[in-house]
């Protein structure tokens, strides 16, 4: 047995938190950091299953999801945006009703904070262009009209998201944007948060 499949089949010593030993938290640190490790197949994966999700709309939310971050490359964004504009709906499958928080929460620790606000409140924002049909304020967006980075998510829904529902719009395959994607959920968290010190 290698040294790394006998750390891996290791478990710690407690069955209860507070009887943990500082030897049983390294363990599961480095069994943590082993398995972070995989994070771009696991969110790649999730953006896959996209494609097999919420109906209704003329394209998957794969496709939807493709062309917001198309649109987001096409108009030369940063690295982090595209890869923001490509996982934003991420969490409609588990929170249908809170699904930009899901996906902020999984962006966070990788990208800067605007970045994740962006992402976190893009589901308010796209209220703009519907929820007035509902019977909603579609300028609830509006409390957020002093926030440094309220014309940046205002954009981010007019120009990439609430127009990204075509089916005859050109969009980059997945594959284009897979080595971003590697790239940021393989950074170190920097949000002093996520920083694990032992």
């Amino acid at each position: 047995m290698g040294q790394q499949e006998s750390r891996m089949s290791q478990i710690v010593s407690f069955h209860r938190m507070e009887d943990g030993t500082r030897e049983d938290y390294e363990l599961l640190d480095r069994s943590e950091r082993e398995y972070a490790r995989g994070l771009p197949d696991a969110v790649l994966a999730a953006v896959k299953k996209l494609d097999h999700s919420l109906t209704g709309y003329p394209v998957s939310r794969l496709g939807h999801s493709l062309q917001v971050a198309t649109r987001a490359l096409r108009d030369g964004a940063d690295d982090e945006l595209i890869v923001a504009a490509l996982i934003h709906d991420v969490g409609d499958e588990l929170a249908p009703y809170n699904h930009a928080e899901i996906a902020a929460g999984i962006i966070r620790p990788y990208v800067r904070a605007e970045v994740t606000w962006i992402v976190e409140q893009h589901g308010l924002f796209q209220t703009y262009y519907y929820a007035h049909h509902l019977g909603g304020d579609r300028n609830a967006r509006a409390r957020f009209r002093d926030h440094p980075w309220y014309q940046a998510c205002r954009d981010f829904c007019a120009n990439w998201d609430q127009c990204s529902f075509d089916p005859q719009y050109p969009s980059e395959p997945l594959s284009t944007f897979e080595p971003l994607v590697r790239q940021i959920f393989s950074r170190p968290a920097h949000d002093a948060r996520y920083v694990k010190s032992v």
